[in-house]
């Protein structure tokens, strides 16, 4: 049985207009210059103290940007204008895996446990995920907890566990969990950054995931890549 774990924002889900938008009303409320986009989507995937240490430092407003962030988040997403929409086939790929009887699913996501379940319950997914990892639940990554903490819920070892993500921090969580690291090109960090952070591959389509499971060749990603190429930045 292999076990499967997939990030979500950025791998799963597009939720940078989002992410950006509540950064910057987070911002805002503490009188700050908001970060630059590309700033804002370097540190998706972390859990929100540790993105916002990143961004205004040790000194900064952690707590209070954290508490901010939660709030302008949950308003922007009753906006349809902030839709996150899944990325192009994850949906079919997702189901087609479920129906696999070799493979379990499971998320590690920087997200809150409740956005866990509310993404769950939008797409139908119930029962789909034999684990589910959150920024509750585990240290942030890169650290391997939630990684580990999934294989043990499965039973599963590392040698059959891969990480599919679009981050730097998802690819060193798994190397640092000795599991298998897959990016995908269409996420927040540049191809190359996932390759240096352990990525064994990176693919360019949710088709070539599904390829890739199936056991066939699948080329990589060009290096040069970066998140400005695959996005309208809006």
């Amino acid at each position: 049985m292999k076990l499967i774990v997939f990030d979500v924002d950025g791998t799963l889900v597009d939720s940078q207009h989002l992410i950006v938008a509540a950064q910057g009303m987070a911002f805002a409320e503490h009188g700050l210059a908001a970060p630059s986009r590309t700033e804002s989507l370097s540190v998706v995937g972390l859990s929100l103290p540790q993105a916002f240490r990143r961004l205004v430092g040790d000194d900064g407003p952690i707590e209070g940007l954290s508490e901010s962030y939660k709030r302008a988040f949950n308003i922007l997403r009753l906006d349809p204008a902030y839709e996150e929409p899944l990325f192009p086939g994850m949906g079919d790929l997702l189901a087609h895996l479920h129906a696999r009887d070799d493979v379990q699913l499971g998320i590690a996501t920087g997200k809150a446990r409740r956005g866990v379940d509310r993404l769950i319950e939008s797409h139908g997914w119930h029962g789909w995920f034999a684990t589910t990892q959150s920024a509750d639940d585990a240290p942030s990554k890169p650290d391997p907890a939630m990684l580990l903490q999934a294989m043990a819920e499965t039973g599963t070892g590392p040698e059959a566990t891969v990480m599919i993500g679009d981050t730097t921090y998802d690819m060193a969580m798994a190397v640092s969990a000795g599991t298998a690291a897959v990016g995908v090109a269409w996420g927040y960090h540049p191809v190359g950054a996932l390759f240096g952070a352990g990525a064994s591959i990176v693919v360019e389509r949710a088709a070539d995931l599904g390829a890739l499971f199936a056991g066939a060749p699948v080329p990589n990603a060009p290096r040069d890549r970066t998140p400005e190429t695959l996005s309208d930045p809006g």
